[in-house]
Order: C-alpha cells, then structure tokens, then sequence
C-alpha cells in the first residue's frame, strides 16, 4: 500500500478528506466526492482520512474539525478548507489549480 507523503507528493492534484465516521457533514460530502471522482477520473486522486484512525496524520496537518478538505500538489498544500462544500464549487475550485 502506498505511503499518504508518497501519494501527496505526486504531480497529479490529490484531494484528501479528512472526516469522521460520526460527523454529519463529513456523511454529506461522501456523495458529493463519489460524484466528483465520476465527472473528473483519473485527473484528480481523491483520498478519505479517519482522523480517529489516522490521529497522528490528522495532528500533523493540524485537522481542528472535519469535514476538513486539502488540496496537495508536489507535496505542497496548495488548498484548505474546512466544512461540507457543494460539488459545483468543489469542481471549480478544483479547476483553478488543473
């Protein structure tokens, strides 16, 4: 299995979610990232963090709530945001950095 700073630190733009099983906005934005793999493929890879499972990855990026959404590139962060987004923002903001 591959490495989360091997995969953050590809060409290709990674979208991580950092979320939690019992958060209810976190809940909503599952659809709305199955949705935005659908409409993008391959030009965009889209990565879901438990914090509870990933407490250290999660310190390290200094996830204060979730849904937390970061955008990577080079191993860069070249995007944050916390909170629950609709899909036609997510692909716009997405497309800024294409």
């Amino acid at each position: 299995m591959e490495n989360f700073n091997d995969i953050i630190k590809s060409d290709a733009l990674t979208l991580v979610d950092f979320f939690a099983t019992w958060c209810g906005p976190c809940k909503m934005m599952h659809p709305v990232l199955e949705q935005l793999k659908e409409d993008l493929g391959d030009s965009i890879r889209i990565i879901k963090l438990d914090v509870d499972k990933n407490e250290e990855l999660a310190m390290q990026h200094r996830i204060q709530s979730v849904p937390t959404l970061m955008l990577f590139k080079k191993g860069e962060v070249i995007w944050r945001q916390s909170g629950a987004m609709r899909l036609d923002d997510l692909k716009k903001l997405i497309a800024q950095y294409s």
